[in-house]
């Protein structure tokens, strides 16, 4: 346990990061209320749809119940575009591979298998923890028939989207980027959530600003943005009965929720600022120490949603995970995520590993993965083919996210701050 004994714990949980209300939002939710419109159709719908998009800079947006939802439903486009599925059907890309980023949470690929294809996984760079475009070129070089590609931007901390997207382009691939984290980030000025043919982002209760739930998938292509409508509502025909010609889905975002949205929306700018000054204490209250922050990849913006940091390799001591369990020997000058995390959380602060890629993930670790050096194939977390570097499980070992909320006070950063210190004692 770290040295810093003396430390009392928090009265209030400091949170990894907790939905921030302002009082707008209340507004609209009783516009909701009071007009009767409590259903999944209404203003607050409409409204949060013609914001979004234009926040996001493309031209139509379509309210989900979930940002997982317009995921699922950017994958039915993509694989009715490339493949011409007919409408009954329900496997998009039933038997296709899909390349898709390692280094995620399972909501961002899940869909791919919902819709009967094969993830292909690609490794994670290690100067943007997000998708490696050199492991993407190599992965088309070795299976060029793949036609699909879905990029999640880790943590609100964008890698080069835009070069991912040429990528695509150069072979004839679509792009699905899954910017759930990463609404209000930039690359080059230009908006996350804009770069893919497909995109979704989210308004999940610990995101950027919230709706408690809810998503919105994005595209600049109207005939996409009504289907993702007709499919979301059971695929219902124009008929004065309920008529069906294809597979529908109940994803339609409640006006309630959208209430929450609406008035969450004109205070983006306002989170942002606070998470960008949140990661810049944590830059600056953990400099000398042997750790290395979210990086910041040149002519991005990211949004700050979570700060994590990574310890070197001569800092750690001995950690060992398996499914569930993770035990650790404390060494002197040295520490691990695990004594962070227990660290963070005995002053009643909330931290969390960061993502276990997904290659590692017991129903994904017999998929492929691709590195910049070559393609490997998982088995109980070790590499049968040998000499390439596994970046993804490397960031996941040493890996830390931090108390990133909002309303986390400087008093209380620097205490979260100085019992990160103590651990590395």
């Amino acid at each position: 346990m770290f040295k810093g004994t003396d430390i009392k714990p928090f009265s209030k949980k400091v949170w990894l990061a907790s939905p921030t209300m302002h009082g707008e939002e209340l507004k609209y939710v009783t516009e909701a209320y009071e007009t009767n419109w409590m259903s999944t159709v209404g203003e607050n719908i409409n409204e949060v749809e013609k914001i979004a998009a234009k926040k996001a800079e493309v031209k139509y947006a379509v309210g989900l119940s979930a940002c997982t939802a317009a995921l699922h439903l950017c994958v039915k486009l993509a694989g009715e575009r490339l493949y011409g599925k007919p409408a009954i059907s329900h496997g998009a890309v039933e038997g296709k591979c899909v390349f898709c980023s390692d280094m995620t949470f399972g909501a961002t690929l899940n869909p791919v298998v919902y819709e009967g294809g094969i993830p292909i996984f690609i490794d994670t760079g290690r100067d943007s923890w997000n998708m490696d475009p050199v492991a993407l070129e190599k992965a088309f070089e070795m299976y060029p028939d793949v036609k699909l590609v879905i990029n999640a931007e880790l943590y609100g901390f964008p890698g080069r989207m835009d070069e991912i997207k040429r990528i695509c382009e150069k072979h004839g691939a679509l792009l699905i980027e899954d910017a759930a984290e990463a609404m209000g980030a930039t690359i080059d000025g230009k908006q996350c959530g804009s770069f893919g043919d497909y995109s979704a982002i989210s308004y999940n209760g610990n995101k950027i600003i919230t709706g408690s739930s809810g998503g919105c998938l994005l595209t600049n292509s109207l005939e996409d943005a009504n289907k993702t409508r007709k499919w979301s509502t059971q695929s219902r025909e124009n008929a004065a009965w309920y008529q069906h010609e294809e597979v529908g889905y109940n994803y339609r975002m409640s006006n309630v929720i959208a209430g929450v949205i609406r008035g969450q929306y004109e205070y983006l700018e306002e989170h942002i600022d606070q998470k960008k000054k949140v990661y810049e204490r944590y830059a600056e209250g953990l400099k000398g120490l042997p750790i290395k922050m979210n990086p910041i990849m040149e002519g991005t913006e990211p949004n700050y949603w979570l700060s994590a940091m990574i310890i070197d390799e001569e800092a750690m001591c001995k950690q060992v995970r398996g499914e569930c369990d993770v035990a650790y020997v404390k060494e002197a000058g040295k520490t691990c995520p695990t004594e962070i995390l227990e660290a963070i959380s005995s002053i009643n602060a909330e931290g969390r590993p960061i993502w276990k890629p997904m290659h590692m993930q017991p129903m994904y670790r017999m998929h492929e993965v691709v590195g910049r050096d070559g393609s490997l194939r998982c088995r109980t977390n070790a590499y049968i083919a040998g000499g390439c570097e596994d970046v993804g499980a490397d960031i996941f070992q040493h890996g830390v996210c931090l108390p990133s909320d909002n309303k986390m006070t400087a008093e209380e950063q620097d205490t979260v701050i100085a019992v990160i210190r103590g651990c590395f004692e």
